[in-house]
């Protein structure tokens, strides 16, 4: 009976962070400046999308929100005492909830903002090599997508010297869609048709 109520109180953690993650930032932001950012630019709700229609502040804000989406799920998870493997599987409910969000008809944002608060609460070292990558790419080429393909490519290359298994296993699979999620970007890289990002 214990097994069974430790069951679903685990379920719920996943069900409440799914859920946090699934709240569009980004849409949200932009329909307090009467737009639907789906119609716009690139039609993502992310953070560089909303850089690029609506500005730097509001770019910066859908930023710190999808990286919130992510962090306070797993910090709050830490301190209501989950083991480590529950924790990384909560941030990965978060980070689905913000890909696939139920409130968009399971649609959703490439998930690099909401993957960042998730390993800045489970792995910050991991991510601080990773930010140096991507700022690294930033530098040299101007992509946001390029530099967030890269990041995410090294995550779990750098969190498999924990050798958390489980850990490793959910930064790969966050990683993977990542990636996929930035498939149509990395067409655009290889055609050279990209946009470059401007401060």
């Amino acid at each position: 009976m214990m097994m069974a109520n430790e069951g679903a109180y685990f379920f719920g953690w996943l069900a409440i962070a799914y859920l946090i993650g699934s709240v569009p930032t980004g849409l949200l932001l932009g329909k307090l400046y009467g737009i639907d950012v789906r119609q716009q630019g690139s039609g993502n709700i992310g953070a560089t999308n909303l850089y690029r229609t609506l500005g730097r502040n509001v770019g910066v804000l859908t930023l710190i929100g999808d990286c919130l989406k992510g962090a306070i799920p797993v910090l709050l998870a830490q301190q209501f005492g989950l083991s480590g493997e529950q924790v990384a599987w909560v941030g990965m409910a978060a980070f689905c909830g913000h890909v696939f969000s139920v409130f968009l008809k399971f649609r959703g944002g490439k998930g690099v903002a909401t993957a960042l608060g998730v390993f800045l609460a489970l792995s910050p070292l991991a991510v601080l090599i990773a930010l140096v990558l991507f700022v690294l790419v930033m530098l040299k080429w101007r992509y946001v997508s390029l530099g967030s393909v890269c990041a995410a490519a090294v995550m779990p290359l750098v969190v498999a010297f924990s050798q958390e298994w489980i850990l490793t296993g959910v930064t790969f699979l966050i990683s993977l869609v990542v990636i996929v999620r930035h498939r149509e970007n990395i067409r655009r890289l290889l055609a050279g048709t990209e946009s470059k990002f401007k401060a």
